[in-house]
């Protein structure tokens, strides 16, 4: 086999330099080897970190490694689950992706967290609590519940003790005690908030409102700075995100960074969850630019990846025209030619067709 045409095959069936499998490729070669042993064979042994001659030496093969096979799943799977995903309700899918993220993920924020504030953050106040009705249908809980229980710390906790008992208190008698941090509390407490806000959707604005509440987030990121708390400990900080209409904190945004020389979004930044709950409030289309672009960067990890998929599904036919816009001014590039660079096979059709040309 020509080295152009084994280069050619490994990227397909790797994935390597893109997202999916060019599938044509891969039947191309089932065709091309029938009962050619010999070909497999020497793909197998030009295929390195994926087949390893020396740890199946004992039996005589070039034994696929358990990470490769992990890998290539993966891989097969980002068309069937944009696929699947397309298909569903909205609603479904964002209770899906919420349920996900909080079965799945226990370890701090991350980017399998922010999945749950973007959805919190960038849908209508109608989609949010479709999505948190359709919660309840799919699990026999509420999402709320489920938010909530990663919250308690122990049965005593003192951190918000107050505030959870009296809001929470059936909630918190059902759940399992776990060790939580301090600061995870505070954050989850955020997230608690922001899951169940039913925003003002008009487009009224108080001036007076987004100068007053400015200063408060200043005077908050100033304590932080200090060293006496985290901004997300600030009460008036997590009132002014989880309630407030979005025109409304694009106005105080706005009047912040008047005041203060730099974008609140910039002095958040020791806080990722606060950071990403601004990124999606103020400027959503941005927001999900660097989400995409994010997904092919080198050492990109997997819930990184996925979330391409989950972008592209989920705003195809909300504000992709936005997006494609934003990624262009931000990265100089056309969506749609770095994702047909970047992706392979059906799941690069599947993708390029969702978001239009």
């Amino acid at each position: 086999m020509a080295d152009e045409q084994q280069t050619e095959l490994t990227r397909a069936f790797s994935g390597m330099g893109g997202l999916g499998v060019d599938e044509a490729a891969l039947v191309s070669a089932v065709a091309r080897w029938r009962r050619q042993p010999e070909k497999r064979a020497q793909f197998r042994r030009s295929f390195p970190g994926f087949f390893s001659a020396s740890a199946g030496a004992g039996a005589g093969i070039e034994r696929c490694e358990d990470e490769f096979v992990a890998h290539l799943e993966d891989e097969f799977a980002r068309l069937r689950d944009a696929a699947v995903m397309w298909a569903m309700h909205p609603w479904e899918r964002d209770a899906r992706w919420a349920h996900h993220v909080l079965m799945h993920h226990h370890h701090g924020y991350g980017a399998a967290a922010a999945a749950l504030v973007e959805v919190a953050c960038t849908r209508a106040a109608d989609d949010l609590l479709g999505a948190r009705r359709s919660y309840q249908a799919l699990y026999h809980r509420s999402l709320e519940e489920d938010v909530a229980y990663r919250l308690v710390k122990d049965a005593n906790a003192n951190v918000s003790s107050n505030w959870l008992k009296s809001r929470f208190c059936e909630w918190t008698l059902a759940c399992t005690p776990r060790a939580r941090s301090s600061d995870e509390l505070f954050w989850l407490q955020l997230l608690l908030g922001l899951v169940t806000a039913y925003r003002y959707e008009g487009d009224r604005v108080s001036e007076e409102l987004a100068k007053e509440e400015a200063k408060a987030l200043a005077a908050a990121v100033k304590s932080s700075a200090s060293g006496k708390a985290k901004v997300v400990q600030d009460e008036q900080v997590v009132r002014v995100l989880t309630t407030r209409s979005k025109p409304q904190l694009r106005a105080t945004f706005k009047i912040y960074k008047e005041l203060q020389g730099k974008t609140l979004e910039e002095d958040f930044a020791g806080e990722p969850c606060l950071q990403e709950a601004v990124k999606c409030l103020d400027s959503p289309a941005r927001y999900f630019s660097e989400v995409i672009h994010g997904a092919f960067k080198d050492g990109a990890d997997k819930q990184a990846k996925a979330a391409l998929t989950r972008v592209v599904v989920s705003r195809a036919e909300a504000d992709m025209e936005e997006i494609k816009d934003a990624y262009a001014k931000q990265y100089g590039a056309k969506l749609v030619d770095v994702v047909a660079k970047n992706t392979h096979g059906h799941y690069k059709d599947a993708l390029l067709a969702m978001i239009g040309k």
